[in-house]
């Protein structure tokens, strides 16, 4: 077995970063990155654009980091189908991120651009929020606020690793610090493996000496149309929700355009959006940021079905307290899934504290949700939530082994 090292490149660190992935290609397909060698004292690599991974191609960090620079408004990574402009995202296979040691991606000092494709860049201290509770309006932090020629909203750019129509596929043992936006989102991904990751986000960030809101720091998300994939040993914190599984029908569109959170266009035609065989283990970590630890929501004639997620311990310290612990289904985002839609989940082992174990926003029918203990810091609170929605809409969902211990905070 033979590897490229970008060290033996010449160029600035994504060229050199670059040159070997693509002389990978011309022999074994493995690329390992150490530390980065220059006359400066500078060991880590400082990017500024992402490293675009073509199929049977496996990127190896050993004990490194790659760090955006400022001047970069693009991914740590993403699948080199994923070119604006062409029309088309064509399948890849075997692609894989690998860690030794210490492998670490993270976001820049001052990000250009961070949020989704529904926040809108701003610059300088916290921003109050809405006065008409519309949460997708509250701005967030980018240096490209009020440029002309630049996009004034969030978009794909903003993901750390990003692949897509990729089969075969896997990421372990990295850690993912501070991305501009989701740290890992995958678009009808295919038969993977994602293990030993940790998330280390925080939604509100000093910069300069200024509080600023870093919108939509998710740590895993899985789009429309992934199946058959396999997430174990998630670890850390994020921003906003740790895992999330959304999927959402959206109007047929050209893939790849600015100002939008997926790259792959819809399509009138959501059989191939659905979302299934999904098993998640042992997840250790909370969302910094009080939303849900792992999030499953789909909508808009999107199926999610056969999931299980099995080992969540709400890591949260007492003073964050999340929405929920896990949040089946929304009635915001054009209105929950219909009955039917949703079914066949199989979720046991929740230990948490936030204000509900459990969320219900949407019907889920013929599931089983078990062994929960739940620290209820609050009297008015009660294991079971349901959000825009009442108990009728569970159907045939058994929920045995359920434990409250009371912990208040306080009266209030």
């Amino acid at each position: 077995m033979s590897w490229t090292d970008p060290n033996d490149f010449a160029g600035s660190d994504i060229e050199k970063i670059q040159a070997a992935v693509d002389a990978a290609g011309k022999q074994d397909g493995i690329v390992r990155i150490g530390k980065r060698k220059a006359e400066d004292s500078r060991e880590f690599w400082l990017i500024d654009s992402a490293i675009l991974l073509p199929g049977n191609t496996t990127l190896i960090l050993s004990n490194t980091k790659i760090k955006l620079s400022d001047t970069c408004r693009d991914n740590f990574v993403r699948s080199a189908n994923c070119v604006p402009g062409t029309g088309k995202v064509p399948p890849l296979s075997n692609i894989h991120i690998l860690g030794e040691g210490s492998a670490v991606f993270e976001g820049a000092d001052h990000p250009r651009a961070t949020g989704d494709g529904a926040k809108t860049l701003t610059v300088g201290r916290i921003t109050p929020y809405p006065p008409d509770g519309d949460l997708s309006k509250r701005p967030t932090y980018g240096t490209d606020a009020g440029k002309e020629g630049e996009t004034q909203k969030g978009d794909w750019r903003n993901i750390g690793i990003l692949l897509a129509y990729v089969t075969d596929f896997s990421l372990r043992n990295i850690t993912v610090r501070n991305p501009h936006c989701w740290g890992i989102s995958l678009e009808y991904c295919r038969t993977g493996l994602i293990l030993d990751i940790r998330f280390e986000e925080k939604e509100h960030v000093l910069i300069d000496g200024y509080p600023e809101r870093c919108l939509n720091r998710d740590g895993l998300d899985l789009r429309r149309g992934c199946r058959d994939i396999s997430i174990e040993n998630i670890t850390g914190f994020s921003g906003d929700d740790l895992i999330a599984l959304t999927a959402i029908g959206t109007a047929e569109r050209e893939p790849g355009l600015y100002g939008r959170t997926e790259f792959c266009g819809g399509s009138a035609d959501t059989k191939d959006d659905d979302v299934f065989n999904i098993t998640i283990r042992n997840i250790r970590g909370h969302s910094s940021g009080g939303y849900f630890v792992v999030r499953f929501l789909n909508q808009r004639g999107v199926k999610m079905h056969h999931i299980q997620l099995t080992g969540l311990l709400d890591t949260a310290p007492p003073e964050v307290m999340g929405f929920a612990a896990v949040k089946i289904g929304d009635p915001a985002y054009g209105g929950a899934a219909a009955p039917g839609e949703t079914y066949n989940f199989l979720i046991d082992g929740i230990q948490t504290h936030a204000f509900r174990a459990v969320l219900f926003g949407a019907p889920l029918q013929d599931s089983l949700i078990s062994h929960v203990l739940y620290f209820r810091m609050r009297k008015e609170k009660e294991a079971a939530g349901f959000h825009g929605c009442s108990p009728e809409v569970l159907d045939n969902v058994k929920m045995p082994d359920w434990i409250t211990v009371d912990r208040y905070l306080s009266e209030k």
